[in-house]
């Protein structure tokens, strides 16, 4: 909420000295055609008129801990420890804005190159960055560093990766003039021969997601071998709790690894802030997008931490600029890096193994009810697709009536899959709410009449 103390005197002033007569004149360059009357504001409300509409409008939303949640797609419910919140609420953390000036804030860059340190050792890489705004702009951020470093102008995407971030990566190519291919995915995950006939030598990167959108798991490192064969960068887009579980990118040959940290103790939040992450090889390191903290000491031989590298067009010629990106999220960076410091290794592989096994049983249980079936034969994780006999939309909403969010339907991403639904489990999906869900869709698949109500 923002409060702008200016008169109407102030207001007349400030007019006055531009030369306009009223305050629409600010807007006269701004075609007519895309001045939307709908957006006219109503007379301002009072302090306490406006506080009680918020409250009003607040109340409407419904938290997805007052459901059943076996939604992902990207966004996952997880236990978050007390510490994290704590942590980040102090003001020292919570109220700067420039938290990387290495003369004022050797806190904030400790704590920054604490999560460069720890996003290394989850992806098996030699460097990070000090963090991206979300995982889809550092899948598109990384290919882009694939095409500066190779000076070639194609890319190839695996379907298989997040829908979203694949629509980013479109977004950035179409701004650089860089071509994408998109390489359909086959039973869940790309494809091998279908990479070999996509890469060429004008390809700078390959990017493909671990686990795939559809929580099946790819065999990385043949498909970095495909890329290497033809001079091209291989880039994994990754889960990290997944990391703590699975062959790391790094040890599977791959040159780049990028992913959402919102699993690392980030509430879904509606929707963000989120963070993103991005590790390289070090032979990349000058390519790295963003900021990057470094340890040193200072002139008394004390333990120090500045910005080793900071190739963004704020401090260097933008042609020279390794992007446009003009600040990380260092308080979400500091909120993964507590929940990595409490839950540590052994902690974050728990979480993966609990939310496999509860997956698992649910998927079983599911796949034994008539016309009910696992889509993909490859194998998954905490997240699968799930064949129906309905439409998914339709089941959904029916299991919504139940207090369950039964899942992502997917035909709205791929229309052939319009009775399939993407699911979830975490550790947060308790044994009850397995069985809830199990009962609910048992009762639906006898009552079809009801799921198309």
């Amino acid at each position: 909420m923002a409060y702008l103390p200016n008169t109407d005197a102030e207001r007349r002033s400030m007019l006055d000295a531009v030369g306009a007569e009223r305050i629409e004149d600010l807007f006269s360059s701004v075609p007519a055609q895309l001045l939307d009357p709908r957006l006219d504001l109503p007379p301002a409300l009072s302090e306490q008129e406006l506080v009680a509409d918020l409250e009003r409008l607040a109340a409407r939303n419904r938290p997805l801990s007052a459901w059943e949640s076996f939604l992902g797609a990207g966004v996952y419910r997880r236990f978050v420890p007390a510490i994290v919140r704590a942590t980040i609420s102090r003001p020292e953390f919570y109220t700067a804005y420039t938290p990387y000036q290495a003369e004022a804030s050797q806190g904030t860059l400790q704590t920054i190159f604490e999560f460069q340190t720890m996003i290394c050792a989850l992806t098996g890489m030699d460097v990070a960055n000090a963090s991206l705004y979300d995982g889809a702009t550092a899948a598109a951020e990384a290919l882009m560093l694939a095409v500066t470093h190779t000076g070639r102008r194609r890319v190839a995407v695996s379907s298989a990766i997040h829908p979203e971030a694949l629509r980013v990566i479109a977004t950035y190519a179409e701004g650089r003039g860089v071509a994408v291919d998109v390489i359909a995915q086959r039973d869940g995950v790309t494809p091998l021969d279908a990479i070999e006939q996509t890469l060429t030598a004008e390809h700078a990167g390959l990017i493909v997601s671990q686990p795939a959108f559809f929580g099946t798991l790819e065999d990385l490192a043949p498909l970095a071998d495909r890329a290497h064969a033809v001079g091209a960068l291989a880039v994994a887009s990754v889960d990290p709790i997944a990391c703590s579980v699975l062959v790391p990118p790094g040890e599977a040959g791959f040159d780049v690894a990028v992913g959402e940290g919102q699993p690392l103790g980030i509430p879904a939040s509606f929707g963000g802030p989120y963070v993103g992450f991005m590790a390289v090889r070090e032979a990349l390191v000058r390519r790295l997008p963003g900021r990057l903290v470094g340890m040193t000491a200072d002139h008394r031989g004390r333990r120090a931490y500045t910005l080793t590298l900071q190739a963004r067009e704020q401090h260097i010629r933008r042609e020279k600029a390794t992007s446009n990106i003009c600040t990380n999220h260092a308080l979400m960076a500091l909120a993964a890096t507590i929940y990595m410091a409490r839950m540590g290794a052994g902690g974050m592989r728990a979480v993966a193994e609990v939310s496999a096994q509860r997956a698992h049983a649910l998927a079983d249980r599911l796949a034994a009810l008539p016309g009910f079936s696992v889509a993909f034969d490859a194998p998954f994780l905490w997240e699968f697709t799930l064949r129906l006999p309905c439409d998914a939309s339709q089941l959904v909403a029916a299991m919504r009536r139940r207090g369950i969010v039964a899942g992502l339907p997917l035909g709205g991403i791929d229309p052939s899959l319009s009775d399939a639904l993407l699911v979830c489990c975490t550790e947060m999906t308790s044994p009850a709410a397995i069985d809830h869900y199990l009962d609910a869709a048992r009762e639906l698949a006898k009552r079809p009449q009801e799921v198309t109500a």
